[in-house]
């Protein structure tokens, strides 16, 4: 069975990422699921699994209605999108799975990260509100995704996702926006760190 679908591609801000719209959602909304490399997918997501098969494909990001693939410096997008978008789009249209299991279910090692260990704080809701508020959006239009992992001294600590983790102009985006919308709202806040960006 197949459904009609239409899937465009869209440049981001990282030029190593190329964000892949469908006109429908292919995860339950707030879902979103990154994958760095193809063992991680195996068990999760057919869709990634897949992606992963191409020789240029170095990271995919799953979330409500799109696909960021990153890829690997040797190739242009030139020569790489039309075929990545088709893939996207017969693979949604063909209703086959795209997430077996949500990225809660993924363990943490999965991500390669080192998180630490952060208490629960005063500020975990007020801070999770203005993310939610005005960062996710304009995160999810580049092709991304930003989670908030915790508070501790002063210090916000955050994870980019897709098309954020990486990309040259990440780290101003942490600086110079969301730092300064977090500490404009909560005095407490002195700065924002990403796990995946060098701290």
């Amino acid at each position: 069975m197949k459904v009609p679908v239409t899937v465009y591609a869209e440049i981001t801000p990282n030029p190593s990422t190329m964000k892949f719209v469908a006109n429908k959602y292919i995860l339950p909304s707030g879902e979103s699921a990154n994958f760095i490399n193809q063992s991680q997918t195996k068990g999760y997501s057919p869709l990634a699994e897949a992606l992963f098969k191409f020789p240029f494909v170095d990271g995919v990001f799953l979330a409500a209605n799109f696909v960021t693939v990153t890829k690997t410096d040797n190739v242009s997008w030139d020569f790489i999108t039309m075929q990545l978008r088709e893939f996207v789009r017969d693979w949604i249209s063909e209703c086959k799975e795209i997430l077996l299991k949500s990225q809660d279910v993924i363990p943490e090692d999965i991500e390669s990260l080192e998180i630490p260990e952060l208490k629960e704080s005063e500020y975990d809701e007020k801070i999770t509100a203005l993310l939610d508020q005005y960062v996710r959006p304009a995160v999810a239009n580049d092709g991304g995704a930003i989670d908030y992992v915790g508070y501790d001294d002063g210090k916000v600590v955050v994870t980019m996702k897709g098309s954020c983790a990486g990309c040259p102009s990440s780290t101003a985006t942490l600086k110079g926006g969301i730092e300064t919308l977090l500490k404009q709202h909560l005095p407490n806040v002195q700065e924002v760190v990403a796990l995946n960006q060098s701290m």
